[in-house]
Parts: C-alpha cells; structure tokens; sequence
C-alpha cells in the first residue's frame, strides 16, 4: 500500500522524498514517524549508517549502509541474507532514530553486519515479482505433503525472497513437529531452499490479519509489533465476564486489548475498599456491585436484598475503616447517592412539527371496519 504522493511502483513506494514525515500514514502498517528527521547533528557526532528495511507483513530487519546511499521512506533496496543470495525489501526508517530502535529490540551494531548492497532495478523489481506470485502455489503444496507425510501442523503463509531461490513457510503446531523429510521432499518439487519457521497464534493472526470485534482492523496486523502477556487477572480489574467465547481474539487466546486500559482500570481499583460488607446499626450489608470507572458501589441490607444503596467508594472505605476499629456507622442511607432516574418525560422531541413522529409506530393501529363484504357492495353502474 502507498499514498498518492509516492508515486508507487508495483506496490512499493519508490520514494515520495518526505524522509519518513510522510503526513498521510498510508504507506504501510507498522511505520515509525521519524521525528528526528528536521532535527541536525551535534557537531562532531557521525550519522548512523544503518537502515530499517521492513519485509512481507511487517517483518523488520537492520542492515549496514556501507557504501552510504542515500535512501528515502519506501525505496525499494537490495540487501544481504547472511546464507548467500540476496533479499529485497523496503526501507522503512532511516537516520538517528534508527539507533533508538535498535537500542529497543536489543540489536547489537555488529562490526560485521549484513549489509545493504543497492537500490533494487527493475529486474530485480521483476525477478522478485514472479517468486511472489507463486508463494499460493507453494502454500498449497506443502499442506498437502505435510498431510501425507501424517505432521499436526498448519501452515499459514509463504514469504518468497528477493531472488527466487529461497522461500520461508511460517507453520503453528501445538507440539514439536520433525519436519526433516517433509523440508527435502518440498525442496526436491519446487526446485527451492525450503526453510520452516514456527510463529505463535498470535503472530498468525497478525501476518494473516483480518477485523476484531470492535470492526477495526486487527491490532497486530497494524500497529502492535510486541506480544505481551493476557491473563485473566486483566478481565477481572476491569468487571468483565470470564467467557472464553468473548474474551478470545481471532488467534484463539485472550485479547490484547485486554491490557490496554488495565492502568487506568487499576488506579480507579485504589480507591476502593479491599472488603465486601459494612457493618451498621441498623444492620449489615453485603456489597452488591462496582462501577470502577464512576467509583460507585451498591451494597444492600441482609434483611432487604431486593433494595440497593448507592454509596461512593471514599464513603464505603470510610466506614469499613470504621468497622475495623470497632465502631459502627448509624446508617447507609447518611451516604447514600440519589441516583438520577431517566423517565420518559426527560425526551425532546427534536423532530420538526412538519415531520413524522418518532413515537407514530408506538401507537396501536386501529382496526378498520367501515368496509364492507364483496357480496354487498351496491352494483356499479357500467355504461
């Protein structure tokens, strides 16, 4: 995918000469904003040589800029594969801001690195092409092998490199899986170095993408690039139904959007009491419900279940606190909330007089009995 201004070719951006501040953020998923980009040196300070070159769904890598080319946003480049052949990927960071992210996912400047060779021609643009036309082809192919060969895997995608002669087939099993005679026979068909990597759910669902539950795309094929731990402690701060069915993602395992707002959900959590029941003089109560994000609880007598009191969480600690020294609270209702209940009087009608009615289907139709049986009818005059 490209912006308008890029200029794409083939569906690699040959370089719209923003130097990473692209303003649309259409050029891919996964981009860093490089806002080191309009800033100079410190004097004396050499540019950091190295390049981002981002790859099929989203995979990155770093590579050394030896011969010091200069390269924008979205270029498509030649670089080293450490196993003999070469790769071709686009650039996707370049400058300062590269040493931050390499710092980041702990990527050693090696004096020795792979390096970036060239710009890619448009044969190697063609060349490339034609090897990713057939990654189907070969998906295919190595499902059913591994079905004949009787392996529990499930291969999910194919990444062909840059110069045809190597292709990486990404597999999720549940165990371990000796795929030895399986790589030597795809190998001898399809007349290619064969390599088997094993990703997780999640990262199967992000390579493969699709729309969560929320109807936006899916986070990991977007924008999240590290996996972190779900558990269901996260569904519990934030009072959510412990069901497998809801709480699982396209991948199968908990959502990780269950992480994103357990902070919030755990600095509203210090507010409230660690206890579930207040003792008064008029009784005790037992705690009936939270509202985390308002701070509200409810709790109701043990004689009157059916009747809830509101309290505020600072005013429900206030009398546990009570309780713990011994002494006791005259009342809920001292505390108690009024809730402010919406009736039906509480609606505007905002729609024009000149208009329909939003409340015309709630009336009951009238029965119309003013016909009369075909039998009856008067005859009509014919002339």
């Amino acid at each position: 995918m490209a912006c308008t201004s890029c200029s794409s070719n083939g569906g690699i951006p040959s370089g719209c000469g923003n130097n990473g501040s692209c303003g649309t953020h259409s050029c891919g998923k996964l981009t860093v904003f490089n806002w080191l980009s309009d800033m100079a040196l410190p004097e004396g300070q050499e540019p950091c040589l190295w390049v981002e070159v981002r790859f099929k769904n989203g995979r990155k890598d770093y590579y050394y800029n030896a011969h010091q080319l200069h390269f924008y946003v979205g270029n498509p480049v030649v670089v080293e594969t450490g196993t003999g052949g070469y790769d071709i990927g686009s650039v996707s960071l370049t400058g300062e801001l590269v040493r931050v992210q390499m710092r980041k996912k702990a990527v050693a400047e090696d004096p020795a690195p792979r390096k970036l060779l060239r710009k890619a021609t448009d044969r190697d643009m063609e060349k490339w092409e034609a090897a990713r036309a057939k990654e189907t082809e070969w998906m295919h192919a190595c499902r059913a092998m591994a079905v004949q060969h009787g392996l529990n895997m499930k291969v999910s995608d194919v990444e062909a490199q840059g110069d045809g002669f190597k292709a990486f087939f990404y597999y999720t099993a549940d165990e371990r899986v000796d795929f030895r005679q399986l790589v030597r026979d795809l190998s001898a068909t399809l007349g290619i170095r064969v390599e088997m990597r094993h990703i997780g759910a999640r990262q199967e669902a992000g390579r493969l993408g699709g729309l969560g539950i929320c109807g936006r795309e899916l986070c990991c094929s977007t924008w999240l690039t590290d996996f972190r731990a779900v558990s269901t402690s996260a569904a519990r701060y934030q009072s959510l139904s412990l069901n497998p069915q809801k709480l699982a993602g396209q991948c199968g395992k908990l959502k990780c959007c269950l992480n994103f707002e357990l902070d919030q959900y755990a600095e509203a959590m210090s507010i409230f009491p660690e206890g579930k029941k207040i003792k008064t003089d008029k009784g005790e109560a037992d705690l009936q419900k939270m509202d985390i994000l308002r701070g509200m609880m409810w709790f109701a007598y043990r004689e009157d279940r059916a009747t809830w009191i509101a309290l505020k969480a600072e005013d429900a600690k206030a009398m546990m606190d009570l309780n713990a020294k011994g002494e006791k609270p005259a009342a809920l209702e001292d505390k108690q909330v009024v809730e402010h209940r919406v009736k039906a009087d509480d609606f505007v009608e905002i729609v024009a007089p000149t208009e329909d009615s939003l409340t015309r289907f709630d009336k009951p139709k009238k029965k119309n009995r003013s016909f009369k049986k075909r039998g009856n009818r008067p005859p009509q005059n014919k002339p």
